[in-house]
């Protein structure tokens, strides 16, 4: 456990010394939500109804940007070697990655909920489900980007390649936190949807580590 927290807060102390990817996720995300008043008109029933899907999809494609970086940048400076000596197994250490890359992330993003729901009509109500649905569906992404940026580590286009495999993997995740913040914004319950996305969390928490960490035993 102690290998598994230090890995994790290595990733915390990176993240504060640099926050530009933190940063520049969130006004990805923003900026993709401003730009949807623009390119179908300011009518608020049409931006009300595209407001679920914008959401999750612009979380998910922020969240997407500092994958690339994940395994990459300690691989290229010699400290991935090191970790992989620390005593952690391969899986623990994509967990902790996973983990690092969430709460630097995925978990910031949350905070601009509110700004990218008020730019896209989203009623009130349904601000705190599309915080858990967000919650949930980046988390997905976190565990899915960290095994596919473990499998296109030293490959050529690497960049290219990530986004290729992890967002049709992610595509679960866009449904039913979509239609979690549609129920929502219906006056339905969020449950059963919110439900699924930690279902599909759930399956993805051991699958996805030791898939990670089974790439970076054979780099």
């Amino acid at each position: 456990m102690r290998p598994f927290l230090a890995v994790l807060a290595r990733e915390l102390r990176l993240a504060l010394r640099h926050p530009a990817d933190t940063l520049a996720a969130v006004l990805f995300f923003v900026l993709v939500a401003a730009l949807f008043p623009f390119g179908i008109g300011p009518s608020p029933e049409a931006l009300a109804r595209l407001a679920p899907g914008a959401l999750v999809a612009a979380a998910l494609l922020a969240a997407l940007l500092p994958l690339d970086r994940l395994f990459g940048a300690d691989a290229e400076d010699g400290s991935l070697d090191q970790l992989r000596l620390s005593g952690l197994p391969g899986a623990g250490l994509a967990a902790a990655k996973a983990l690092g890359h969430w709460l630097t992330t995925g978990a910031p993003l949350l905070a601009a909920v509110p700004a990218a729901a008020a730019l896209l009509n989203l009623p009130v109500a349904a601000w705190g489900a599309a915080a858990a649905a967000l919650g949930l569906a980046t988390g997905v992404l976190s565990l899915l980007g960290t095994a596919a940026a473990a499998l296109t580590l030293g490959a050529r286009r690497g960049g290219v390649l990530l986004p290729l495999l992890v967002l049709p993997l992610s595509i679960p995740a866009v449904i039913f936190g979509a239609a979690a913040i549609e129920a929502a914004a219906s006056g339905l319950s969020p449950r059963p949807f919110l439900l699924l996305l930690l279902a599909l969390l759930a399956l993805l928490l051991p699958v996805a580590p030791i898939a990670g960490g089974a790439a970076l035993r054979e780099e």
